[in-house]
């Protein structure tokens, strides 16, 4: 059964802005967390307008961002374009991008020269086949569900790639392969009520 926000609460996510690794297309998880580049920060200014557009009062939200730097760079940005203290935001955990451990920093074919089997064997089956060292789609959607059934207020979020594909597909009741099919864009944002998922542009 798809996770549902509680009646009433509205949940503001995005991915975070670009970065260097996303500009190199090398996997980007929990140890390579590189800086945004321009683009990157343009990016969360754009958030925050489309935020503060969408939102009646910006400063009555919760926000909450993934600990990795890109996340708390982009929701810092967002909050100093909204006129709002950047350091005033709290971080969780559960919104970290999906672990992609011994793959972590490196291009897709390097990624499959490691081990030609697993990389196929998990590209098959992403849901239940853990990255080498890492998670597979499942414990991601345990972190979402989780994060999900413990708000209790309208909150804006700051999370990853992965993660947002995830979590919208949770919302959707998607499979994994439609999941894995979501786009990652940056740039834009998401609005959640009830299991209802919104895209927002500028």
């Amino acid at each position: 059964m798809p996770p549902s926000l509680a009646p009433g609460l509205t949940l503001y996510i995005c991915r975070h802005g670009e970065t260097e690794a996303n500009v190199e297309k090398r996997f980007q998880g929990l140890t390579l967390d590189t800086p945004l580049t321009a683009k990157g920060c343009e990016q969360a200014r754009e958030i925050a307008g489309i935020l503060g557009h969408h939102t009646p009062s910006p400063a009555q939200l919760d926000y909450v961002s993934s600990p990795l730097q890109r996340a708390r760079r982009t929701m810092e940005i967002v909050r100093e374009t909204l006129g709002l203290p950047a350091a005033g935001y709290s971080t969780d955990d559960r919104l970290v991008e999906i672990d992609l451990g011994a793959w972590d920093g490196l291009t897709d074919a390097q990624a499959r020269a490691l081990d030609p089997v697993i990389y196929d064997q998990r590209k098959a089956d992403k849901w239940s086949i853990r990255v080498p060292g890492g998670e597979n789609y499942a414990d991601v959607a345990k972190r979402c569900e989780s994060f999900v059934a413990g708000l209790s207020a309208d909150t804006f979020a700051v999370t990853h790639g992965a993660y947002t594909r995830v979590l919208r597909g949770l919302f959707e009741g998607l499979t994994w392969q439609q999941m894995s099919g979501l786009d990652e864009t940056q740039g834009v944002l998401f609005r959640v009520r009830g299991t209802i998922v919104e895209r927002l542009e500028a």
